[in-house]
């Protein structure tokens, strides 16, 4: 064997050995680019999930407002109900006695037209519910010892009420039941009893211990309406003005019971309607 075919071997093995290192060179390389794109991957996949995230808490934090806007809106607006509420009760109020001095002057024109030759002007009738025909006036004797008739002295308490006069006005017109305690006019007189205290309730408003304690004396006026005369035109009225004290003192169940018996007994007349309103909101 020469020398030159002792080496061949050698060569070749030099060879392989050579190829085998490539490949695995080749290996390596392609291990890292995959470990890389794997890291990139995962880099991704966290990005995204970190957005998510995210945007799920913006979710939640407009979700959140716009649920406590509405409950703030519908706490203004039931505010704004109730507000509303009283001011209609207090122009209901107002209303009521503007149209009875109207009544009233209008009973003392007709009175005048028709007045006697010689001057003297006849009884004027006593005013009247709104939209409710006049109650008979009934020709009184003079009582002993007094000055005026019934219709006189009527009509002299009721010009307190009408001026604002409260104090005046109850005490005339218990003057007026004590001495004419069978006037047709009585139950009327009763009735503005309770509305005089209804009315120095909300004169004293900024004094709540005098406000209450003059609904409470309203209510208790009202309410002899209906003991004292259950077949008197006032009934009604004083039913319903009775419940709306009841309201302002808090006592709900009551005034709720008031104007169901109200409803009830008495569906025909004007106060009805409005019992049954005063109902359904007092129930919401």
């Amino acid at each position: 064997m020469t020398k030159g075919s002792r080496r061949l071997p050698f060569v070749a093995s030099a060879a392989l050995l050579a190829m085998v290192a490539a490949s695995a060179g080749c290996a390596d390389v392609s291990g890292q680019a995959l470990q890389q794109d794997v890291a990139q991957l995962r880099q991704d996949v966290n990005s995204l999930t970190l957005a998510v995230h995210r945007g799920r808490g913006d979710t939640d934090t407009v979700v959140g407002q716009l649920d406590r806007r509405t409950r703030e809106q519908g706490a203004d607006t039931a505010k704004q109900i109730a507000a509303l509420s009283a001011r209609l009760d207090a122009l209901s109020g107002e209303v009521a006695r503007v149209t009875a001095r109207v009544d009233e002057l209008s009973q003392r024109v007709d009175s005048l037209g028709r007045s006697a030759p010689s001057g003297g002007a006849s009884p004027i009738p006593p005013p009247s519910r709104s939209g409710a025909p006049a109650p008979p006036v009934a020709t009184a004797p003079r009582a002993p010892g007094s000055g005026g008739t019934a219709e006189e002295s009527y009509q002299a308490a009721y010009l307190d009420f009408s001026k604002g006069l409260y104090p005046l006005a109850v005490s005339g017109f218990r003057d007026f039941l004590r001495r004419f305690p069978d006037s047709a006019l009585a139950d009327s007189a009763q009735y503005w009893i309770g509305e005089a205290y209804f009315s120095m309730a909300r004169a004293t408003a900024s004094q709540p211990d005098k406000s209450r304690e003059n609904l409470e004396q309203a209510v208790q006026e009202f309410r002899k309406v209906m003991v004292a005369y259950p077949r008197g035109s006032k009934v009604p009225t004083a039913l319903y003005k009775e419940a709306l004290a009841l309201v302002e003192l808090k006592q709900t169940a009551l005034a709720q019971a008031r104007l169901q018996y109200l409803v009830e007994h008495f569906p025909q007349s004007e106060e009805a309607p409005l019992a049954k309103e005063r109902l359904a909101s007092l129930k919401e």
